[in-house]
Formats: structure tokens, C-alpha cells, sequence
């Protein structure tokens, strides 16, 4: 059996943060969102509120923890593509509720920690 590529693993820790973010509370409703400024991995409702969630592995930290790797840059993609998405599906920034979500794994077997509303600007 041949280990899987970058791809399938992020794949596989996006199911685990979903999972995890189901079991407290969220609702699924995309994966893998895609536009030209950006993507965003995981799209959940928690209540009245969108949430973007960013997925970060990291095996370990060596290089910094998986949270310290949503920098900012990564942010303003993921915020870009979150506002596309929002106007793309009919809804208006000024009357909706959103925020940012960053789910970490780190080590093996993954230990997760979830930072809610990251993007805080002004």
C-alpha cells in the first residue's frame, strides 16, 4: 500500500477537523471552495453564522506550529475567497454574520486545537 500524497492527506485532516468541528456544534456545508484569490477548506454554519475554517498540519514543530503557518497573507487569500463566496451565494457582507476559524493538527497522532475568529482587522 503506497502512503498518500500531499493532497490526500490534507484531504484526510480536513475530515478530521470537520468531524471535529460537527461534534461541537457546526454544521458542514462545503469543502474545498475554490476562486481566483484563494481557497478555503472547509465552510460551516455555527448558528446564524458562516465560519471559514483554515486546516493546518503540521507533523511537528520544528518550523513553527500549523496555527503560526496561517499567516498573514494566507489570511487575506482566505478572507478574499470568503467574501467572493458570500457574494457569489447572495448574501451581503453588511447583513451577515461570518468569521474566520483556524483548525491546527499537530504530531502523530494528531493533537487538535481550534482558534475561532482569527481575522480581527482595525
Amino acid at each position: 500500500m503506497s502512503p498518500l500524497n500531499r493532497r490526500q492527506q490534507g484531504q484526510t485532516y480536513e475530515a478530521m477537523a470537520e468531524q471535529y468541528l460537527c461534534r461541537h456544534g457546526l454544521q458542514s456545508h462545503a469543502r474545498n471552495f475554490q476562486c481566483r484569490s484563494g481557497e478555503i477548506d472547509l465552510i460551516m454554519r455555527h448558528q446564524q453564522c458562516w465560519v471559514f475554517v483554515e486546516v493546518k498540519f503540521r507533523k511537528n514543530n520544528r518550523y513553527g506550529s500549523a496555527a503560526e503557518a496561517v499567516n498573514w497573507r494566507k489570511q487575506q487569500r482566505v478572507k478574499r475567497a470568503a467574501l467572493f463566496w458570500l457574494k457569489k451565494n447572495g448574501f451581503a457582507i453588511e447583513h451577515t454574520e461570518f468569521r474566520f476559524d483556524v483548525v491546527s493538527l499537530e504530531g502523530a497522532p494528531p493533537q487538535i486545537e481550534w482558534f475561532t475568529n482569527t481575522l480581527v482587522e482595525g
